[in-house]
């Protein structure tokens, strides 16, 4: 299970409080796993010179054809600009038809709490999954 640990971009020194978010994504195909994984990588580079990012790590499982990510922000508007900007957004675009499922899950922690343990990250995303399945 390949794994990117937890690197600090931005020292969450002076900050109370960090929104978190962790994500899962699955990809149609084993043939996707590694252009899925190539793409990451370039967000990854992306990640690290981040404003507001306090920290982040990616999980990949290509045998299951899974990729997790967790990070911790300053803000939601640092997340939505770290999103929005280049490369991440044509990653988004490109990988949208290589995606069989995707989930996101956000909380406050205290700062104090980071890194956030890839064990909390994975229950949130299952009761997460839980409360959306038994809802439809």
């Amino acid at each position: 299970m390949p794994t990117l640990r937890w690197t600090i971009p931005n020292s969450p020194e002076g900050h109370e409080a960090a929104l978190i978010m962790a994500s899962r994504f699955e990809v149609r195909s084993l043939k996707d796993v590694p252009r899925f994984f190539l793409n990451s990588l370039s967000a990854w580079r992306q990640v690290r010179k981040a404003p507001g990012c306090f920290g982040a790590s990616l999980v990949a499982r290509p045998v299951q054809r899974t990729f997790q990510t967790l990070s911790a922000w300053e803000s939601r508007e640092q997340l939505m600009t770290f999103v929005q900007a280049e490369p991440h957004r044509s990653i988004m675009k490109a990988m949208r038809s290589t995606m069989s499922d995707s989930a996101f899950v956000f909380w406050d922690a205290s700062v104090a709490d980071l890194p956030i343990s890839w064990a909390e990250a994975e229950r949130r995303l299952d009761e997460m999954a839980t409360k959306q399945a038994t809802e439809r």
